[in-house]
């Protein structure tokens, strides 16, 4: 399909009207649109963050304020996306890229979808980075988040033991309602990689619920486990 001899582009369907109608809705958890794309990995990192949520569509050659401007052929950000999509990410993403006409240039739509190979990786300069669509903006994972993510896509399932860390976890969330990994690990007397290991297994054992608030992620007791503990 990605092949350096031919176009993977296609004619798109839309007209410029739509696509217009299409940028006015704003920014947001499917949607995000950019003048021109600045680079190969910039890119990569809003095709990842789509494809780690629930998809999206990319529009290039719209301002920031929403007007239609273009871009005078679209054979360079074809190559970026390509790259992008085939090199920068992992596992790859089938994107679909379209063209829409608007009159001496043109605007591209681009369709990512969901990966059914959560997560998807970004390659940058020294590591790898995972992305996360969160309503107009691009998050990255937590080592903690990407450890769920990964095991709530595995075949195997997740286990945990009802031991003393865990029952004065249980007990801590009872009168505090939440807890960091850096807390638990200092309450329990044990490592923070043991900490994180604990904590990332009961929410993908859905006992817990994590959320991130001030880049820090937080832990407490999902909606499920509640009435048990």
């Amino acid at each position: 399909m990605y092949s350096d001899n031919h176009s993977i582009a296609s004619l798109s369907e839309m007209d410029y009207l739509d696509v217009q109608n299409l940028a006015q809705t704003g920014e947001g958890t499917y949607l995000e649109f950019k003048r021109t794309i600045p680079s190969a990995f910039k890119i990569a990192r809003e095709i990842a963050a789509f494809a780690n949520t629930k998809g999206g569509t990319l529009l290039i050659g719209v301002d920031d304020d929403r007007s239609l401007i273009g871009v005078s052929g679209y054979q360079e950000e074809e190559f970026l996306l390509r790259k992008a999509a085939t090199e920068l990410c992992r596992p790859k993403v089938d994107i679909i890229i379209e063209i829409v006409h608007f009159g001496e240039r043109d605007l591209l739509v681009i369709k990512v979808p969901e990966s059914l190979q959560k997560p998807v990786f970004v390659q940058g300069k020294e590591d790898e980075i995972v992305f996360l669509r969160e309503k107009d903006r691009n998050k990255v994972a937590s080592r903690e988040l990407i450890k769920i993510i990964e095991n709530r896509h595995s075949e195997e399932g997740v286990t945990f033991e009802y031991g003393k860390k865990e029952q004065a976890l249980f007990r801590y969330l009872n009168e505090y309602g939440e807890i960091t990994v850096e807390k638990f690990a200092h309450l329990t007397d044990i490592s923070q990689t043991q900490a994180s290991d604990t904590l990332v297994n009961l929410v993908s054992a859905d006992i817990l619920n994590l959320f991130r608030k001030d880049n820090i992620d937080y832990f407490t007791f999902s909606q499920k486990s509640e009435s048990q503990f």
